[in-house]
């Protein structure tokens, strides 16, 4: 994971996906990043949450066994605001669920877009594609993006569009990339937004 690339399986952060130009203003202050994606800020810069070592405490109870990670990032790092210590529970059930918390504290105003860039073929290792897997996302909308996949900030509902996974579906029913939000990522490569309960 430390010498890899791809983030594949990695724990993504301070902000997954991209932004634009390596820039972003908060309160009126402008902040630079580290463009390692072209022009542009990808997962958290050149050294991001993927490449660092996290602690690490390991636990089983009663309701199955548990990874928890935690890693402080100091103020500045990779340009953004505040040190921030994140804390995230990897929790495999007695009954095969796997569910993944994330929780973060800053001592700035600052942003944040955790997220895991975890892979999964339930069929196993190179048994195709994973059209036929059954998917459920709590989501209302999806950012749209730019060609170059940079949120533009519209918010589109997820209803009567191929990203409505409210009910659970096989990924592939309506894998369309002639709808052209689909088109400009290659497929589904967008932020959702959650529905909070």
């Amino acid at each position: 994971y430390v010498e890899g690339d791809g983030y594949q399986g990695a724990l993504v952060g301070r902000f997954g996906n991209r932004i634009g130009k390596g820039k972003f203003t908060l309160d009126g202050k402008e902040y630079t990043l580290f463009c390692n994606n072209g022009e542009n800020h990808l997962h958290g810069g050149k050294v991001g949450f993927s490449h660092k070592i996290w602690d690490a405490v390991a636990s089983i109870d009663e309701d199955g066994c548990c990874l928890e990670l935690s890693y402080t990032s100091p103020d500045g790092e990779e340009g953004y605001p505040g040190t921030l210590t994140v804390n995230v529970r990897y929790k495999l059930s007695k009954d095969n669920a796997l569910s993944i918390s994330y929780r973060a504290t800053t001592d700035k105003k600052t942003i944040l877009n955790l997220t895991n860039h975890t892979y999964f073929n339930l069929g196993g290792y190179a048994s195709g594609k994973v059209f036929d897997h059954i998917m459920q996302i709590d989501a209302e909308s999806f950012l749209e993006t730019d060609a170059g996949l940079i949120p533009t900030g519209n918010i589109i509902p997820v209803e009567n569009t191929p990203f409505d996974f409210r009910e659970p579906k096989t990924i592939g029913r309506d894998f369309d990339l002639s709808y052209e939000p689909m088109q400009l990522a290659g497929g589904y490569d967008h932020c959702m937004n959650f529905v909070k309960r």
